[in-house]
């Protein structure tokens, strides 16, 4: 990532371009001053985010965030205060990322999952009786999951666009609807 460089023979510190940037508000001191800094940037972000796709996207957003806001900041050490600020982004993306379930999908671990001859085993009206209160009791997402999965045939594709779920999400609902479905069909046979 190359920005705009001041063409100027004088090579200013630090402090003389943040001076200058909030004192005339041209956006060259303050691309200057983050050119300066952006390897320490890309490799904080890099160790925390373990992703160049990521880390390049999120010294990009630094940029564009902190040209805009930092006339509003008391900065005394601009490389100090711009490793905390690098570092509290990183956390917040990692924050953003942990929303979804990440889930280690295995899809012939699933395929042999006897909770598979559970569902499609309409033979004993006992065990299917079972099944229809237990997927009742699944939470929505996992029991929308499990039903266009496994009765209306949607691949994960088809269920992310029905829903509006995340891909993770669906493969982590129909995994522990499965696994759910399971105990509970197991607490009802047994009652």
């Amino acid at each position: 990532m190359k920005f705009f460089s001041l063409n100027k023979k004088k090579e200013y510190s630090d402090e003389e371009l943040l001076f200058q940037y909030k004192k005339t508000g041209k956006v060259e001191y303050f691309q200057e001053l983050y050119e300066r800094y952006i390897p320490l940037a890309y490799g904080l972000c890099l160790k925390y985010l373990q992703s160049p796709e990521l880390s390049q996207d999120a010294v990009i957003d630094i940029y564009e965030n902190l040209s805009q806001k930092i006339q509003d900041y008391e900065i005394k050490v601009f490389k100090n205060w711009l490793y905390s600020v690098v570092k509290n982004h990183c956390f917040h993306v990692l924050k953003e990322n942990k929303k979804e379930i990440i889930v280690n999908f295995d899809t012939q671990l699933m395929e042999s999952d006897a909770t598979i001859d559970l569902l499609s085993d309409n033979d004993n009206e006992e065990k299917e009786n079972a099944l229809n209160r237990c997927l009742e009791q699944l939470p929505e997402p996992q029991r929308v999951s499990v039903e266009k999965f496994f009765y209306e045939n949607k691949s994960y594709a088809d269920i992310v666009d029905e829903t509006g779920f995340h891909l993770k999400s669906v493969k982590s609902y129909i995994q522990n609807g499965k696994r759910n479905l399971k105990i509970c069909i197991e607490k009802n046979l047994k009652e």
